[in-house]
């Protein structure tokens, strides 16, 4: 079957973040342009490609139980592994029978060449570097997503942080910028393509530019907005405060394509927690660059991370944290419970917190969330928002109804039709709440078509 006169076909499965999907689209066009065929994950291919996660213990469990399902549906499959757990751990990958090539977070380009050379010499292949060592982002191109109405755009690699719960450093090395020529030639090749949104994305999107002379964050949202022609919606995946400097938010005011929405990771409200955790900014900074934000940009959506029962946390040091979101009047939290990750120095801190009492503190945040989320939705209650319709709307697909996000990412349902997928509506939004507000459709405010990807 294998022969080159068929078609070969090539299968993924994406473990983990945003990034990694973007990855994962990035390495099919490359199985792509060498006449490879797309094929499901749990039907038999040619090649498995599994992109793994290790953020947490558990994600490292989840992607060894996905690379064994790989090698049980075809056992004369080429099965490839690349990826976070794959960079970190590539001696415990090759441990599994039936692994055949394992590559990193960096060198994907040369997959296909591993490919080829494995099935000449039928030996195993580790081909992961050390991740620290590269200074270079490597350039990876994703002209079109399967998403329909929003792509997103890598912008830098990397992290020089190091807090002391996450292993992503060592995954995906130093901090790495995008050539900024390289983001807005992509940025327009989206565009061209029928994406009316772009969101930029990266392991530590906000710190873009701190590699680069003379060329930062801020810079780069300027000459996409003016040089990228025909984009509508920019967003930012994630940003953290100490990125929010006031250039980069005189930017977020005078502009016009950027969403009145940000992500800005808090992860603990008190400082004390804060230090453990080696975050590099107090609650006072953090609350500080929030006043400045909604100076600038009054009604803006502010969502964030939290982890609760971090090794050593009180019940004041996590009152504080929920009484700094309560506050603040975040507008949706994702709410995460300590999770230990070997290789991190939280790992080996004596004080964790038991299990129960993480997750009372978890169910006591996630109660504020759907509070502070529907507070947040009310104040929007008959006024006209902008929209993107996604899909059909997924509680109650039969009935005409669809749903997408805001600018402001509440997430509405309304009465549409599949012609109005991809197009910038108006609608009235009619019943708040959380995690769906309904609206009602208005008219349609930029009618070109996002194209099918």
């Amino acid at each position: 079957m294998n022969n080159n006169e068929l078609t070969k076909t090539v299968a993924f499965h994406t473990l983990g973040c945003k990034v990694n999907h973007y990855e994962t689209e990035a390495i099919w066009q490359l199985f792509k342009d060498t006449g490879y065929q797309r094929g499901e994950f749990d039907e038999n291919a040619d090649v498995y490609i599994i992109n793994t996660c290790t953020v947490t213990n558990t994600g490292d469990k989840k992607s060894r139980q996905v690379i064994r399902r790989a090698i049980r549906r075809n056992p004369d499959a080429v099965v490839c592994v690349t990826g976070c757990y794959a960079q970190t751990s590539p001696a415990e990958i090759m441990a599994i029978p039936g692994v055949d090539i394992v590559v990193g977070t960096k060198d994907r380009s040369k997959l296909l060449e591993l490919i080829e050379q494995y099935r000449t010499e039928r030996q195993p292949i580790n081909a992961v570097g050390n991740i620290m060592k590269s200074r270079v982002y490597e350039e990876l191109d994703v002209p079109t997503f399967t998403d329909r109405t929003r792509a997103s755009l890598k912008i830098q690699e990397g992290c020089n942080n190091f807090c002391t719960f996450c292993i992503i450093p060592w995954a995906r090395g130093l901090m790495r910028s995008r050539d900024p020529q390289e983001v807005i030639r992509q940025a327009q090749q989206l565009v061209d393509a029928g994406y009316l949104e772009i969101v930029l994305t990266g392991i530590h999107t906000g710190g873009y530019g701190e590699d680069l002379k003379d060329y930062n964050l801020a810079a780069l949202l300027r000459d996409l907005e003016s040089q990228v022609k025909g984009l509508k919606r920019l967003r930012i995946s994630s940003i953290e405060a100490s990125q929010l400097t006031d250039e980069v938010i005189e930017v977020l005011n005078n502009s016009s394509v950027i969403v009145r929405h940000l992500h800005i990771p808090i992860q603990s409200g008190s400082n004390t927690v804060l230090k453990r955790m080696r975050r590099k900014y107090t609650m006072e900074f953090f609350a500080e660059r929030l006043d400045r934000l909604r100076e600038a940009l009054p009604r803006l959506a502010i969502t964030s991370d939290v982890i609760v029962g971090f090794p050593g946390e009180t019940e004041e040091e996590f009152m504080e944290t929920y009484n700094f979101i309560r506050d603040q009047r975040f507008s949706e939290l994702h709410v995460f419970p300590y999770s230990m990750r070997t290789g991190t120095p939280a790992a080996r801190m004596t004080d964790q917190i038991d299990e129960d009492i993480k997750n009372k503190r978890v169910h006591k945040l996630i109660e504020l969330n759907d509070q502070l989320a529907k507070e947040y939705a009310s104040s929007f209650e008959g006024e006209m928002l902008e929209v993107i319709p996604e899909e059909k709307y997924k509680i109650d697909p039969d009935n005409g109804l669809y749903e997408g996000y805001t600018d402001n990412y509440l997430k509405v349902y309304f009465e549409a039709d599949e012609s109005m997928v991809g197009k910038v509506l108006l609608v009235k939004l009619t019943e708040p709440g959380y995690p769906y507000s309904k609206a009602q459709f208005a008219s349609i405010l930029e009618s070109e078509r996002v194209s099918q990807a």
